[in-house]
């Protein structure tokens, strides 16, 4: 059954688009629209060619072709809100920054189908979601592991989804993150260029491995304590699982309180004294600081996340003693 119909786009096929396929011009003249959605479209019926239904995203386009692109009501999303408190540092019509505390899953998932950001959102905005890919949903444009904090974006359009999605493809989006980590580095700073995957021994973690994608992170010493502890500001160039905590170890500078790539808290004791239920055994990692252009207006848009209770808590001893 065919939906409301929110709004309709037409065009007229010029001279020097014509030969091209559907789905391509139409991601051109609706720039709005990702590429992915409008083939959606297709398939469910919403496009039309010279008023016939346009269902083959590969159809080539001719000179004096009109087409036309209704934008149906989002369906509601099967996910329950939950009222879970928010940190937010920013929202209007298309975009929302937050703060996200250390322990909150982004996404539903195996083991967390519930307590998650997204269902927070749902509550949270409510009929202000106008829907990410046909369904009323807050578009995640990128993630931050469940036990790390600080600064995130989330699009409450498809719109902006798709204008910061690009963002973060031609990494105008920046994100800058603090991390603590073992050892003293041999440069104050430097670039780590290594490509990453699945470790093939581990199959639930990311690795350095030769086939996997490019990862670049930059890095720069801020401070170090005790000729053992750095704090290393770290500014990514690409956005790969993991990322900083799987380079920070692959050039043996693992993160305090890594569990999975590095020791946990294991040999904290003898640099500090601590209290485990104020430092629990997370990586120390924050994202600090992300800036954006925003989708509408064009502005540049800076937002800073001070660090959370228990890393100012380690911070502190680190200083004191």
């Amino acid at each position: 059954m065919k939906r409301y119909i929110l709004e309709e786009l037409e065009a007229d096929i010029s001279k020097e688009l014509q030969g091209g396929r559907a789905d391509t011009i139409l991601a051109g003249l609706f720039p709005q629209i990702s590429r992915t959605r409008i083939q959606g479209l297709m398939e469910e019926g919403y496009a039309f060619l010279n008023e016939e239904p346009l269902l083959l995203p590969k159809k080539p386009l001719k000179e004096g072709d009109r087409v036309r692109l209704q934008i149906p009501k989002p369906l509601i999303s099967e996910l329950d809100p939950e009222d879970i408190p928010l940190d937010i540092l920013y929202e209007d019509d298309e975009v929302l920054v937050l703060n996200k505390p250390a322990g909150l899953v982004v996404h539903p998932a195996p083991g967390n189908y519930t307590g998650t950001l997204v269902q927070a959102l749902l509550h949270h905005c409510g009929d202000s979601l106008k829907g990410i890919s046909g369904v009323k949903y807050p578009g995640i444009v990128h993630r931050l592991d469940r036990k790390t904090s600080g600064a995130m974006i989330v699009a409450k359009s498809e719109f902006s989804h798709h204008h910061l999605s690009n963002q973060l493809k031609d990494r105008s989006l920046k994100r800058t993150y603090h991390a603590l980590c073992w050892g003293i580095f041999k440069e104050p700073m430097g670039t780590i260029s290594a490509p990453m995957g699945l470790c093939p021994y581990h199959r639930q973690r990311m690795g350095v491995v030769s086939w996997g994608k490019e990862a670049i992170t930059h890095y720069k010493v801020l401070e170090t304590f005790h000729n053992r502890i750095s704090l290393v500001e770290c500014r990514l160039e690409t956005g790969r699982t993991h990322q900083i905590r799987v380079h920070m170890t692959h050039i043996k500078h693992p993160l305090l309180g890594d569990p999975v790539y590095g020791r946990g808290n294991k040999g904290l004791h003898e640099v500090i004294p601590y209290d485990e239920s104020l430092w629990p055994s997370r990586q120390a990692l924050h994202a600090i600081n992300l800036a954006f252009i925003h989708p509408k207006t064009g502005e540049s848009m800076s937002f800073h996340c001070p660090y959370p209770e228990d890393i100012l808590y380690l911070m502190e001893k680190l200083l004191s003693r």
